[in-house]
C-alpha cells in the first residue's frame, strides 16, 4: 500500500529505530570507539560544546582513545568533562594529546550494560507501538471521514501491524548484535 498513512508509519519507525542505533553506538564495548564519547561536552571559553568539535578524536589501538585539541588550553577542561561523564575512564595528556585507555570490562559491568540496551530497546518498541496507534487513529479519522471504505481500513490497519511486526524485529536483531559485541572478549 502506498497510502501517506503507511509513509508516514515506516518513516515514524525509521526513525526510531536509527535513535536506537545512535544510543548503543555510544555505549561502551570491549573495544575503543569515538562514539562512545559523543555525549560529551566540554566547556569551551563558556559555552557547552561537543568533544568532537574542539579536536581531533582517533583510536590508535582497540582499547584507546586519543584527543588531540585544537587549542591546546583546552586539555584541562577536557579531561573535566571526561571525569563527569560517568565513563569510568582515566585520561592522561603529555601537553599536546589526551589519551583515554579503556579498562577491560567486568563482568558485572557487562551485565550492566546490557540492562541497559534493553531498556533503551524496550522504550524503541513503546515508541514503536505508538507510531502504530497513532497511524490506526490517522486510518479510523479517515475512515469516520468518508474517504476510505471499511475493508480499506482493515487491510490498512493490517499492513500497519505487519510493519510494526518488521520493526520490532530489527529492534531484537539490533540488540543482540549489541549483547554479543559487549560480551565478546
Amino acid at each position: 500500500m502506498a497510502h501517506p498513512v503507511h509513509q508516514k508509519t515506516t518513516e515514524g519507525m525509521e526513525r526510531t529505530l536509527e535513535h536506537l542505533k545512535r544510543e548503543l553506538s555510544t555505549m561502551r564495548t570491549g573495544r575503543a570507539s569515538i562514539a562512545l564519547l559523543d555525549n560529551v561536552k566540554v566547556d569551551y571559553y563558556g559555552t557547552m560544546t561537543p568533544l568532537k568539535q574542539v579536536g581531533t578524536l582517533s583510536t590508535p589501538e582497540p582499547r584507546l582513545i586519543t584527543i588531540q585539541p585544537w587549542d591546546v588550553k583546552l586539555i584541562k577542561e577536557i579531561e573535566k568533562a571526561l571525569a563527569a561523564s560517568n565513563l569510568g575512564v582515566t585520561p592522561s595528556n603529555d601537553g599536546k594529546t589526551i589519551r583515554v585507555p579503556l579498562p577491560p570490562l567486568t563482568e558485572e559491568r557487562r551485565k550492566e550494560l546490557i540492562k541497559i540496551c534493553k531498556k533503551h530497546g524496550e522504550d524503541t518498541k513503546v515508541h514503536i507501538r505508538t507510531v502504530r496507534r497513532e497511524a490506526n487513529e490517522e486510518l479510523k479519522k479517515l475512515q469516520k471521514d468518508g474517504k476510505m471504505s471499511e475493508d480499506d481500513l482493515r487491510r490498512a490497519e493490517a499492513e500497519i501491524q505487519k510493519l510494526t511486526d518488521q520493526y520490532i524485529e530489527k529492534v531484537d536483531h539490533v540488540l543482540k548484535k549489541k549483547e554479543e559485541e559487549i560480551l565478546e572478549v
